[in-house]
């Protein structure tokens, strides 16, 4: 058996982590999202087709039957969206939506007019009748009727009722008429394609089964255009929605950025000036509502945000976060806080006890700071408000408790209480529960790593501060949580075909955690079975 080290080379080892956790810290806000990122020019600020949905304010929603958009707010957004775009695309006819055709003609706009279809026949007939009579009172304006969007995705009507919908509308209207859905389903039902004037598919990298990396997406996109037109040979194939969210979970190598959105969309329409292939982007505005099917990247497809503002440029570098010192000034915040705290009641002195709580102020602050902002871009309501900082104040509280023990320890000071066992099973709960739901439901949630960095590194510091792992055999429950929190944590990372970052970072987390009470637990019955009277 090794030698234990001894304290002196104990105390340099932590030191030396401590000064990593301040250069992590500090180095990630730079260089992960403070730094000019350098991107292809678009060729044109100008883009042919976007999608057009209103609902991009707080509580708008086109699930709610009761809203309804005013036809001097869709003059507004069309009159805007003229300047950047020469075709919208609609996706259903209520809620004041019927009026887009009418109101696209004062300014030139063409028009993708989208028909919804549900499971519900009676809703189906009342959209194909309002959409019938928007075609016909304004053909010259309308590109086509797009009757239905993901239908069979969602897996409420068949291939043949989707027909004799299409049927219906194209007996009635003079445009064309075609039907749009994720390019896969287009090859699973060819027989759709003999009652459409031409196919819309979707091709979204990021939401792909096999989510396509930004650097690959384009090619993607031009390899799947060429397999459907390979399918359908002779058959006009339009893409009727690609694009790229700036917000939200990475799904394996697909990572969820305004960089990457900018550089998608630059890139995509670079290649679609070069084969002249007819397309729309989604999507015009940022859509708050889709966050709750969708998780944060449902939310944020849009080039302009939910005030109607551009979120980014078409020409030039691109900075993720253009107020990223914002963390570095929460790492020295957090920095202050702690050396605040550490003064009360302090029973250390010397340069190593303040150094790590300076260090430890600094990296929680950047922590929170990165929790915070993911929060911004997450929370939907007070409620999920209200439970992220109260989580948020907890991790800090803890984090303060877990400094104080760090920094007495490092200066000399041996004779200290452990840490609060009952807030640690609470860490580990809460660890476990969230590792759950990301193994069993992970799709659509966010990596909470700001929140849980505070104790999971704190407790491994602990650990390795202690001359032993604890002073006491861990509960049953501590111990089965424990076990629990890696193969939780691997399982992300497997389902992440281990190409995420960050699925990697959480897997470290729920180790750092979980890895000291295991210890615990075997140095607990080694001792036992050298001294079975303390029994």
């Amino acid at each position: 058996m090794l030698p234990a080290p001894s304290p002196t080379h104990r105390r340099h080892a932590i030191t030396w982590l401590l000064l990593g956790l301040l250069a992590i810290s500090g180095a990630w806000w730079w260089w992960a999202i403070g730094r000019p990122v350098a991107l292809p020019d678009a060729p044109s600020a100008r883009i042919a087709c976007v999608s057009y949905a209103p609902f991009r304010l707080a509580g708008e929603s086109p699930l709610d039957p009761h809203a309804f958009i005013s036809p001097q707010r869709i003059d507004a957004d069309l009159r805007a969206l003229s300047q950047r775009f020469d075709c919208v695309r609609t996706y259903s006819q209520g809620q004041g939506l019927s009026a887009v055709p009418e109101i696209a003609k004062r300014y030139g706009l063409k028009v993708l007019m989208g028909i919804w279809l549900s499971r519900d026949p009676k809703l189906n007939e009342q959209q194909i009748q309002l959409g019938i009579q928007a075609a016909q009172a304004n053909p010259q304006v309308l590109r086509g009727v797009i009757v239905g969007n993901e239908v069979l995705l969602r897996g409420e009507l068949s291939s043949t009722q989707i027909a004799g919908y299409l049927r219906e509308v194209k007996t009635a209207v003079s445009v064309p008429v075609t039907y749009a859905d994720v390019w896969e389903f287009w090859l699973r039902h060819p027989e759709l394609a003999t009652s459409v004037d031409y196919l819309t598919i979707h091709i979204l990298p990021y939401w792909e089964d096999r989510p396509v990396s930004p650097e690959r997406a384009v090619q993607h996109v031009a390899d799947v255009y060429a397999k459907v037109q390979h399918a359908f040979p002779g058959r006009r194939v339009m893409i009727g929605e690609t694009g790229w969210p700036s917000e939200g979970r990475p799904r394996q190598a697909a990572d969820a950025s305004l960089v990457n959105e900018a550089r998608y969309l630059r890139e995509f329409l670079r290649y679609a000036a070069t084969v002249q292939m007819p397309y729309n982007v989604i999507e015009a505005f940022d859509q708050p509502w889709k966050r709750a099917q969708e998780g944060t990247a449902g939310g944020y497809w849009g080039i302009f945000d939910v005030h109607a503002k551009p979120k980014f440029a078409m020409q030039g570098p691109l900075v993720e976060e253009p107020h990223w010192a914002f963390g570095w000034l929460a790492g020295v915040a957090g920095a202050l806080v702690f050396a605040i705290v550490g003064c009360w009641r302090r029973c250390w002195s010397g340069m190593r006890g303040w150094l790590a709580l300076l260090l430890l102020g600094f990296a929680s602050g950047c922590a929170l700071a990165w929790q915070s902002r993911q929060m911004w871009f997450a929370c939907r309501d007070v409620w999920e408000w209200t439970l992220s900082i109260t989580a948020c104040v907890l991790a800090l509280l803890t984090a303060l408790a877990l400094a104080r023990w760090v920094a007495a320890r490092l200066a000399g000071i041996t004779e200290l209480a452990w840490p609060s066992v009952w807030l640690r099973f609470g860490w580990l709960f809460g660890l476990a529960y969230f590792g759950l739901l990301m193994v069993f439901d992970g799709r659509y949630r966010d990596f909470p790593l700001g929140l849980f960095e505070l104790p999971c590194i704190g407790y491994a510091l602990v650990a390795l501060l202690s001359g032993r792992y604890e002073v006491r055999m861990p509960l049953i429950e501590e111990r089965f949580l424990a076990a629990c929190l890696p193969a939780l944590a691997a399982m992300v990372v497997l389902q992440e075909a281990g190409l995420t970052p960050v699925a990697w970072v959480w897997l470290l987390l729920n180790a750092a955690m979980g890895a000291p009470v295991l210890l615990s637990w075997r140095q607990a019955r080694q001792e036992l079975r050298l001294n079975p009277q303390q029994a």
